[in-house]
Order: structure tokens, then sequence, then C-alpha cells
């Protein structure tokens, strides 16, 4: 796991006295004090006096002022000089000397060699930096140079220190510090550093398909002991269950329990007891739509010749020409075809005759998913390679688009291997049988027990290792924000393609094989932090990976917990420790426990937080967070989720000043733009509320962005330039 920020960062508290209590405002100084009441009577007027006869105070006042001596002065030659220079250029506005406060002041000059006694003054300064600095009567003390030689000591003013002491500072030489010390570099910072960062920096970037694909690492002995409130890890020397951990807090919640000490990393075999399976080639089925709008021809040039190609002709020589490719790398895999229309049809082999599914058959769930079961397995390619090229080439088009009820019969086959893949590539609405979307403007309970359909399904693919995949073909509408939540749920893509970009497509899918199954990440926060994403709003979060290709990757954020009153917030120099537990199935049937741990110091600077911060993490995360609010209709989050980050990374690269940094911003807010600005233009209709739905375009743009990585954004700035 990395983090975007070297450091937990936690906006600076008020003043540092109100950092110590939670929820405290400071009163304004220009509001009258709480104990004021307004008086029910006017006060007196004035008394009257003639403007020529001054009053007795004002007069005795000016009378002290004359006999109080003048301040006293060591260098008495320089200030004779400065008064002597202020009174030639008496007609220009003299000039203000500032109060500053003691550990500002210059440091008093030497005596000169010839003067033998020294006059010392210290002064008690005031404890608190919020009240004024009182008036202090100097300490003296007088201490000879030589104990045989006197001299007349210096006339000490009596009462010089009864007003504050103006000083004027004047220039001096540059310091020779180090240009690269703390202290230079934290003068430098500007103001705006200084203040709360906008957005969160708090960010942990999870790289799920890495980390699982690091298979050298030696198993624990023993099960894993967990807290039996929360479900963290507890340490292997902890064999029993305990009430109380760091995660969950102490009963006073006041006194945390101390941070773990060091990183941990621990590998746990969760069934130990079970044989592994043997691991055996995966199956790959191609779900074709052969309904007749797959008919709609298209201009392609073949050398000089113009020629019209049909939809189905550009999935017929992109399927053919996958199964060459895997018939050269992967002999032994299993390839199985499917195709729908009115009826779904299960493509036979050598022993095995096609069978097919049509009328009320279709709409009955329960039968789809035994006759999937029935239904045999397409032996290894290599052995069916002539008849599956021979079943591909004599396609044709007609019918409807039964494709709820074909995309259950392939979901239901390919469970029973783990790690399949399904592809289905449509150009329509399913219109026929279960997942019925072509019916929605005309009952809006069809349309919501189609879409509880999907969902379902995809939990049902997702519980037995199936990644699917769905292409639907440019210019078509296809309702790919139903569809597409059998994709997000299962791992794999949403797409909308060109038709002579078919085979690219299929390619890169089959290319992502699945390394894991049944994946989930949990990361426990103690009780000073919490959640802050989509779903999570306490210290521990859960995501639903499902299958992992190398490329997975996921986010999360964390914050300080603001909504527990009695919960204060971490001190600045503390540490922090979080823990990450990975959930998964081998291929094997093996179910494996990764339990990560690392600790993190707090700050409240926030120039600390953005000179070490990362701008690739903080991105990814902001591309997946707002894409996952506007999937579920929440436009305005999305939005709101995506300025908030923005205004993060444009505050980063001020305070960093990199070229580098400034260019990748500009192609990431390129990549952002459609929620930003333009996500109208992806909606069905044009007003944005919650209730909108997503156009094919939107929903393949939005689930891809859902589910990106650093790799994926690093691709389409290439494709830019």
């Amino acid at each position: 796991m990395e983090f975007a920020c070297g450091f937990v960062y936690i906006s600076p508290p008020v003043s540092q006295k109100d950092s110590q209590r939670p929820n405290v405002f400071k009163r304004s100084a220009l509001l009258p004090p709480t104990t004021w009441i307004r008086p029910r009577t006017s006060p007196p007027p004035p008394p009257s006096q003639p403007a020529d006869v001054k009053p007795s105070a004002i007069q005795n006042a000016e009378e002290r002022k004359e006999d109080v001596p003048g301040p006293f002065y060591e260098n008495a030659e320089f200030h004779c000089e400065s008064a002597a220079s202020s009174q030639a250029v008496s007609s220009q506005p003299s000039r203000k000397k500032a109060l500053l406060p003691p550990h500002m002041r210059p440091a008093v000059r030497s005596p000169s060699p010839s003067s033998t006694n020294s006059h010392t003054f210290h002064y008690e300064l005031p404890k608190d930096p919020d009240l004024p600095a009182p008036f202090y009567e100097p300490l003296e003390e007088t201490r000879n140079s030589t104990a045989h030689t006197t001299s007349t000591p210096h006339q000490t003013p009596t009462r010089h220190m009864n007003m504050p002491e103006y000083v004027e500072v004047l220039p001096s030489r540059p310091s020779v510090s180090s240009p690269t010390s703390p202290q230079s570099n934290k003068s430098l910072a500007s103001p705006e550093d200084k203040g709360p960062l906008p957005g969160n920096p708090n960010v942990l970037l999870v790289s799920v398909g890495k980390l699982l694909s690091e298979e050298e690492e030696e198993l624990t002995p023993g099960q894993p002991s967990f807290c039996s409130q929360c479900g963290s890890y507890l340490d292997s020397s902890n064999n029993t269950k305990v009430d109380v951990c760091y995660f969950c807090g102490s009963p006073d919640l006041n006194i945390p329990p101390p941070a773990p000490k060091g990183p941990q990393h621990r590998l746990f075999l969760l069934n130990p007891d079970e044989e592994p399976c043997s691991v055996t080639e995966t199956l790959l089925l191609f779900c074709i739509d052969i309904s007749g709008s797959m008919s709609m021809t298209s201009q392609v040039s073949d050398g000089e010749n113009v020629v019209h190609k049909s939809r189905l002709e550009f999935v017929q020589e992109a399927v053919l020409q996958c199964v060459w490719r895997l018939m050269t790398q992967q002999p032994d895999i299993r390839v199985g075809l499917i195709t729908f229309n009115h009826q779904v049809t299960l493509h036979g082999y050598d022993k095995e005759s096609s069978y097919s599914l049509a009328g009320e058959e279709l709409r009955d769930v329960d039968f789809l998913k035994e006759a999937a079961v029935t239904f045999p397995s397409p032996p290894p390619l290599s052995q069916t390679q002539d008849l599956l090229q021979t079943q591909v080439r004599g396609l044709s088009e007609s019918g409807t688009t039964a494709l709820g009820p074909a995309a259950l019969l392939s979901i239901a086959m390919a469970s029973r291997h783990q790690g399949s893949k399904v592809i289905i590539c449509t150009d329509g609405k399913a219109n026929i049988g279960v997942g019925n979307l072509e019916e929605e403007d005309l009952d809006a309970r069809t349309l919501l027990s189609s879409t509880i359909f999907y969902q379902e399904l995809g939990e049902y693919a997702a519980n037995h290792g199936v990644t699917v995949s769905v292409l639907s073909i440019e210019g078509t509408d296809c309702r790919l924000d139903e569809l597409g939540r059998l994709a997000d749920r299962t791992g794999g893509k949403v797409v909308v393609a060109s038709p002579n970009m078919l085979h690219p497509e299929f390619e890169q899918i089959i290319e992502n094989r699945t390394i894991a199954t049944h994946c989930s990440v949990t990361l426990m926060l103690p009780k000073l932090l919490r959640m802050k994403g989509e779903r999570e709003a306490a210290h521990k979060g859960t995501r639903e990976v499902g299958n992992v290709d190398i490329d997975t990757e996921i986010t999360f954020q964390f914050a300080p917990n603001e909504h527990e009153t009695q919960v204060i917030a971490p001190p600045a120099g503390s540490q922090v420790s979080v823990q990450l537990q990975v959930q998964y199935r081998r291929r094997n049937g093996e179910r494996i426990l990764r339990v990560l741990s690392a600790n993190r110091e707090v700050t409240y600077d926030s120039s600390v937080a953005l000179s070490c911060l990362s701008l690739a993490i903080i991105q990814l995360n902001s591309s997946q967070a707002s894409a996952a609010l506007a999937v579920r209709g929440r436009f305005l989050d999305a939005q709101k989720e995506g300025e908030q980050q923005r205004k993060l990374i444009e505050r980063a690269i001020k305070h960093n000043r990199s070229a580098e940094d400034k260019q990748t911003y500009h192609d990431w807010v390129k990549t952002m733009e459609p929620i930003y600005s333009n996500i109208y233009n992806f909606t069905r209709n044009c007003v944005i509320s919650d209730s909108q739905s997503l156009t094919d375009a939107g929903a393949a743009l939005l689930y891809a962005m859902k589910r990106c990585n650093r790799k994926s954004i690093s691709l389409k700035k290439r494709q830019r330039l």
C-alpha cells in the first residue's frame, strides 16, 4: 500500500490553546463582553469648557511629560546624526518605527574598548502570548572589567522603561545560514501554504494485482487472531480474542491505546484442512448477438475498393482472429460459443450437438441455470478449433434480442471454472425474456425488475469467479448503464467500439488474466480517524473487489473523526497506525489472508503535506471516487468531489513549482472534463438530477474511470500525444 502523503494531515486548529478542546470557537474581539448589560439611562453630557482654557488634568500631564528624561542610548553619536538628518528633511513625513516583540529585537552592541563598566538589563517576558506585554522595571547588574581599574559609571535613567521600547530595524548583512536548512525553507513558505488545504490529501492506494502476484512470502504458521469488536488482526502472541484493541479505542476515548510498533506483513492460509484442487485452463465464452439489427452495414475501404460489411461480419472476423491467436499461444484453453436472437443457442462440439432455448423457457431463471449446468464444457481449443471456426462463419442475422437469458446461460456455464471470462457483444437492448430493458416506457416495474436481475446476476458471477465484459457497437443504444453492472461487479470492461476496432478490444480483454477471485479489501483505522468515501462512514471500510487481474488498483480516503464529539484529534508529531486486510482465493481453491500495517506521523503543517504529496495517487482517487458517484446518478456530488481534489492539486503544483506535475495536471483535467462541465452530454436528458440515466457513451466512460489505474491514465496521455 502507498500513501499519497507522507504524513497524516489534519487541518490546523484555530489556535494552539483551542486545539486542546474540541468544538471551541474563538469569540471576536469586536463583540462586547458576554457579561455586558446595556444601560437603561443615557450617560451624562460632557462638562462645558472654554476652548482657550485647557483642563487642569491635561496641563498637569504636559508638565510631567517635560520632566521625563529622554531614553538612554549606548551609541549616542549615531542617534545625534540621525536627529540632525531628520531636522534637515523636516518637510518629509516622519518615519514610524516598528514595535517589535522581545525575541525579534536586535542584539545590544558591545561597549567600546575604552569603557570599563557595562550595564546589562534582564527582562521577564510575559508567559501568555495572547496578552499584551506589561511594563517591567529592569534588573540592573554592574560588572567591572578589571578589579584594579575604576571609572565613573554611566548615569542610568531612572524611568526609561515606563514606556514601550520603539526600535528601528537597520539593514544588516545577509545571513550565512545554509539555504537548505529547515528554518530557511519554512520562512520562505507563503501565508497561503500555511492555511487549511482544500480537498483531502489522506489517500491510500492499494495495488491489489501487484500485491497478490507476490507469492514468494512464506505462510505464517497457525491461524490469525482477531478483535471481537472490530475484527482487526491481533499479533500472533495473543492467542485469545480481546475486547479492546488499538483500532477499537479504550473505554476512555480521550486516551487512545498506543500505536503498534513497526510495520507488519503476515500471510495466512485460512483453509489448511482442505486439499487444493488441480489448476485447469480457464474457460472463455463468446456470447454473440445475431439479431436482425446486426445486419446493418458500414463502408470499409479494401485497398482501392470500397465494400460494405455488416456488423455481424465485423464480429465474425474479430472472433476468428482471436481463436487463431489463442491456438498458437494457449492451445489448452477452452473456448465456447453462445449466440442469441429470439432464441439462445449453446453450440456443441464433436460429440455434443447444439442446444437451443426459446419461448417461455427464456423467462424461467431456474430452468436456464439448470440447462447451463447440464450442458458439458468445451474441450481444449486444440481439439475444437476447426469446428469452432466453422460455427462462427456460419452465423446469420435474424429475430429479436434475448440478451438477458443469454447472459445468464453464459455466466452459469462459466461458473464451473474459476477465473473464466464471458465476452458479450451486442448492438441493441434486451427485449425478450428475463432482463427485458425495452419496456421501460410502458411499465416502470418491468425496468425495476430488470435492474434487480442484472444486479443479482453480477453478484452471482462474482461469487463464482467469473469476469464479464460487455461490448456494444458504436451508434447503438444497448442500455449500458444497466448492463455495465455485470462488468463493474465482476472486474470486467464496458466498451463502446466502432465495428473495425472490435478485434483489439477482444484481445485486450483476453490478455487480462485473472490471478485471484473472491477478493475483499478492508482498511482499519483508529477511532481518531474515519473513512471518507462512497459508502464508508466509520473507522472501518471494506471494498468487494471480486476478480483481480495484474493491473487492479483501488484507493481509500480517510480524515479526522469530527463526528464524535468525545474524540480529540491526534496531536501533531504523534504516530497513527493503519491496518490493511486482503482476503482472496487462489485458482487452486486456497483461501489466503494478507495483513499489512504501517505507521504515519501526524502533521498540522500544510506546507509539509504539500511537499510530499503524490499527485498521481490523488488524481487516481479523484477519478475513481467521482465516477463512482456519477454512475449512481449523483452528478452534483461527483462534480463537488472532483472540484475539491482539483483545488488541492493546483495548490500542490503552485507550492512545489514542478513543470512535469503541471503538464500531468493539464492532461488529467482533460480526462475529468466530462465530470467537471460536460456531464449533461452523457445523460438522456439535459437537466442534471439524481433520476437521470446515462447514455451508452456516458456509461462506458464512467465505468472505465471507476476501474481505472495509473497505467491506463498514462496510456491515455500517450494516445493524446
